[in-house]
This record gives structure tokens, C-alpha cells and sequence, in this order.
């Protein structure tokens, strides 16, 4: 009980629900109401979010890598799909899920592992990491982005398009259960990195003392929370964009940066920790899970809500995306990161955020 005492985000939280709940028809109708319906509610959520974090490491610590990562990720494409799938049923957005999980693979890949290895390049020089990992990370994604989000672009028909959706869905989640089978039983050792980091070492909690149920439990109820937090953010955030005429995408990147806020927290202190491996696994693991997962996920939701669904990447986010992957190749292929390899992809990112409002 003095630890449940102690979890200050899940009561600002819980209140911020209840509060939000009873006022959001009267903040709704002006504009300074949505404007700081967005702010308090989105900085809640980024709050409860650094909970998540919390919890998440905790039980890293507890069953150690890549078991921990993966729980990390997990937790973040939960987020994902529960403000994507309510986004999509308020919005009716044919192409929100696609540009959602664009922005995830962008905001992952080229911000959070960029940002880490600019900034474990800035301390330590290299950081070192198992390349077996980024090799296997970087293969799966290529054949998923090529297979889900290039290919519909060559089929015209929508019947066949709708078959060859259901199809991906199925095949993708078979995927995802291969993968981890690989991940965490027969090649185990791709996705671990042993080092002599005794500073790491000092700093760990006797794993005997923590309690994986607590950790799992709170984990569970921060995620619902931010669930309904979320839907109350995707109407202040849907208001606001159409009121200062900004792109609707931008709505797709606050929903990747409110799921992906967990996972930058937790690399960026892998980075200043010098456990590269933990920032390879979170970035790559993320964007591979956000496709696999994802992806079937609104396919389901969009076949039992009747709603249009448009997962084919633009001409324009193509490229990026190639950029990406073809740039994440070229650097994931000696097992060593530094701060040239973090600033390119840096550098890809801010390319990214500017041709939102082109």
C-alpha cells in the first residue's frame, strides 16, 4: 500500500479523467477551451507515461533482455491501437492509421535512436551493441513495410485489395509469433549484448526484490488510463487542427509521440547508461511490432466498425521510408554506434517533421 501511495501520476491521472470528463462539452465550444483541453490532457498523458516507463523497467530488470524491451514495446503498441482505434471511429480518417504508424516508424527509428546515439556518442564515444539483432530487426521490416504499405499501392481493385488486407492481417500476426519464438527461445542470444559495464551493474535492483505482479498490474491500469485519456485528447486535438487549418497528419504524429514516450525515456537512459543494445532493441523492436501488431489490428477494427481503410504510403513518405531503412543498413552493420550515425538519422527526422506542412 505505501508503494500504491506513492504512484502520484496515477491519482493526477485518475482525477484529470474524472475532471475532463464532467467539462468536456463546456471546453469544446471555444477555442481557448480546446487549446488547453489539449495541453493539460496531452501532458497528463506524457506524465502517466513516464509511470509506464517505470513499471516497464522494472520488470526489464526483473526477467532481464530482451524480455524486458519487448514489454516495453508491447505496452506502446497497446497505446497505439486503443487512440488510433478511437480516433478512427471518431474521425472516420481512411489514412490515420497509416500515417500513425509511419510517424511511429519515423518517430522511433530516426528520433529516439537517433537522439540516443547522439547522445551516448557525446559520453562514450562507440556504443556497442550484438549486430545479429539490427541485422534481424532491419529484414523483417523491409519485407513487412514492403509487403503492407508498398504493395497495395500496385493493387487497383478494391475487392482484391480488401481480400489481400485480410490476408496481411493473417500472415502478419503469424509472423509476429514466429519472430518472438526466435526472439526469446531460439536465438535468444541475436538480441542480448554482454559487456563489462559495471557501472550499469552497480546500479541494478536485486532482481529477487521486485515484485513482477505489482509492476504488471500497475502497467496494465496506467495503459487502460491512458485509453480513456486518449479519447478525450483525440477530440480537443481533431478540434483544433481543423480550427487553425493545420494538416490532419500532425493528429497521427501526436498519437506517436504519446505512445512512443515511454520508450524514448527508457533509451535515452539505455544511451546515457552505455546498453546500446537496449536502445537497438526498443527502436527497431518498436517499429517491427507497430507493423505486425498494428496493422492487423486496425484491419480488424476497420472490418468490425465498417469503416475505410487506406494503409498504402504516399509517393513522398516512400521515400522517407527508404531513406530510413536504406541509411539504418548502411550504419546497423558493424555493431557499433557513435554520433554521426545518430545525427543522420536525427537530421532524417527533422526532414520528416518539415514536410508535414508542405
Amino acid at each position: 500500500m505505501k508503494a500504491i501511495f506513492k504512484e502520484y501520476a496515477l491519482f493526477v491521472s485518475i482525477i484529470s479523467l474524472i475532471l475532463f470528463t464532467m467539462y468536456e462539452h463546456s471546453l469544446v465550444e471555444s477555442m481557448t477551451g480546446n487549446i488547453v483541453g489539449f495541453l493539460a490532457l496531452f501532458t497528463v498523458i506524457i506524465y502517466a507515461s513516464l509511470a509506464v516507463a517505470h513499471h516497464a523497467e522494472m520488470l526489464a530488470e526483473k526477467f532481464g533482455e530482451p524480455y524486458g524491451t519487448l514489454i516495453l514495446t508491447m505496452s506502446a503498441v497497446t497505446v497505439e491501437v486503443l487512440i488510433i482505434a478511437i480516433m478512427m471511429l471518431q474521425s472516420h480518417n481512411p489514412t490515420l492509421a497509416r500515417d500513425t504508424i509511419y510517424s511511429a516508424i519515423m518517430l522511433d527509428i530516426n528520433g529516439l535512436l537517433g537522439v540516443a546515439a547522439i547522445i551516448g556518442g557525446i559520453k562514450f564515444g562507440e556504443q556497442p551493441y550484438n549486430v545479429d539483432s539490427s541485422n534481424s530487426y532491419l529484414s523483417m521490416l523491409l519485407v513487412a513495410i514492403g509487403v503492407s504499405m508498398i504493395l497495395p499501392n500496385f493493387i487497383e481493385d478494391k475487392s482484391q485489395l480488401s481480400l489481400f488486407m485480410n490476408f496481411v492481417a493473417i500472415i502478419f500476426i503469424i509472423l509476429y509469433l514466429v519472430f518472438s519464438r526466435i526472439q526469446l527461445i531460439k536465438h535468444k542470444y541475436f538480441f542480448e549484448y554482454q559487456s563489462d559495464n559495471t557501472h550499469h551493474n552497480h546500479e541494478i535492483h536485486n532482481n529477487s526484490n521486485i515484485n513482477a505482479l505489482y509492476h504488471t498490474i500497475l502497467l496494465v491500469i496506467y495503459i487502460v488510463i491512458i485509453g480513456f485519456l486518449a479519447e478525450l485528447l483525440s477530440v480537443f486535438m481533431t478540434n483544433n487542427l481543423q480550427e487553425l487549418n493545420m494538416p490532419l497528419a500532425l493528429g497521427a504524429v501526436g498519437v506517436a509521440i504519446i505512445s512512443a514516450s515511454p520508450e524514448l525515456i527508457v533509451a535515452i537512459r539505455a544511451a546515457l547508461d552505455n546498453r546500446m543494445q537496449t536502445v537497438i532493441n526498443i527502436a527497431l523492436g518498436a517499429s517491427l511490432a507497430t507493423i505486425l501488431l498494428t496493422i492487423p489490428s486496425v484491419i480488424i477494427i476497420s472490418k468490425l466498425a465498417g469503416l475505410e481503410i487506406n494503409l498504402a504510403i504516399t509517393p513522398l513518405q516512400e521515400l522517407l521510408l527508404g531513406l530510413t531503412l536504406l541509411v539504418s543498413i548502411v550504419n546497423f552493420n558493424d555493431g557499433e554506434t557513435n554520433m554521426l550515425e545518430g545525427f543522420l538519422h536525427f537530421i532524417l527526422f527533422v526532414v520528416f517533421a518539415f514536410v508535414l506542412f508542405l
